[in-house]
């Protein structure tokens, strides 16, 4: 995982580290203070920035190439790209631009979480889509349901993935913790997928046999950074199929699949390690379980037990 602080009252120095940090931009405004501080944590594909202007600050920017989050803590941002100003304050969680689009507006006095992540993710979590891409189509979230949802999972990330000190995520976590920020995106904001209908061939690749390859390929690599379109590829058919399959055939889907052999690993991790040097959250981070609370809640359901008394026993 990786680390980085920045502290200036410099409006130039703030200007080169956003530049370099984020994409090539320029800032103004005529503050009578010009405090910025900036703390980011990194891994897997994933960043997440803490951010603090204590002035008002204009910028005008060019493509992010990432999709990029923002969560307002305190005071407010305007985005102008439009040519009109759309306004957001705290406790909205939104998308600041599209990612391949340049960007312009103003942080005012503004407390504020980025968060960050290749646009690539977006497919993958998706499945395969006929017609493009699959993309955000909207700033704001679908409900004040789906805004509290994307807003607990960015701080959630943030702080217990991320941002915990003394111990990072290990790089399978951190990529699984990518992927369901992707997720919960697609999930809580407008997007390209929404009222999809599945292809004919998705259907008829939907299969007992594909779902066979697709279960030997999980249990093969599930130590390993996979995802939908890894599983989909080793069949070979489209995402779509494999899913299709799994609810089919298995009453499931792949990446619920996936998760209970991830969980059986570490059950078996728990049971052969000795507790003197071995932690739970250590044996979860291994097999892909950011969330701890969660990991010893499906722990429970599938054995009856915690994972705690599983590791002493």
């Amino acid at each position: 995982m990786d680390t980085l602080c920045f502290d200036s009252t410099d409006l130039e120095e703030t200007e080169a580290f956003l530049s370099s940090a984020y994409t090539p931009m320029t800032i103004g405004g005529r503050p009578q203070t010009s405090r910025a501080s900036i703390v980011r944590h990194s891994a897997g594909g994933l960043t997440v920035d803490r951010l603090a202007f204590d002035y008002t600050m204009a910028y005008d920017a060019g493509c992010l190439n990432r999709v990029c989050l923002v969560t307002v803590h305190q005071g407010h941002f305007a985005d102008t790209t439009g040519g009109d100003e759309e306004l957001f304050g705290p406790q909205e969680t939104f998308l600041l631009a599209p990612h391949d689009r340049p960007y312009r507006g103003e942080v005012r006095s503004a407390r504020y979480t980025l968060t960050l992540f290749d646009p690539s993710l977006l497919g993958e979590v998706a499945g395969d889509r006929p017609g493009g891409t699959v993309e955000l189509t909207g700033q704001r979230a679908i409900s004040p349901a789906a805004n509290r949802q994307l807003g607990a999972t960015v701080a959630y990330l943030r702080d217990h993935v991320l941002g915990r000190p003394g111990a990072g995520a290990g790089p399978l976590a951190a990529a699984t913790a990518a992927r369901h920020m992707a997720a919960v995106a697609l999930a809580t904001l407008p997007n390209t997928t929404l009222g999809d209908e599945p292809a004919p061939v998705d259907g008829r690749d939907a299969t007992s046999d594909t779902l066979r390859r697709a279960v030997s390929f999980i249990e093969a690599n599930a130590h390993r950074d996979i995802g939908l379109a890894d599983i989909a590829a080793s069949v070979p058919v489209t995402p779509r199929a494999v899913q299709y399959a799994f609810a089919r055939h298995a009453e499931t889907t792949p990446l619920s699949f996936l998760k209970r052999v991830r969980l059986v690993r570490a059950h078996e991790d728990l049971r052969c390690a000795d507790p003197r040097t071995t932690t739970v959250t250590e044996v979860a981070l291994r097999w892909g379980f950011a969330h701890q609370g969660r990991f010893a809640a499906a722990y429970r359901e599938l054995y009856g037990t915690t994972p705690s008394k599983t590791l002493h026993a």
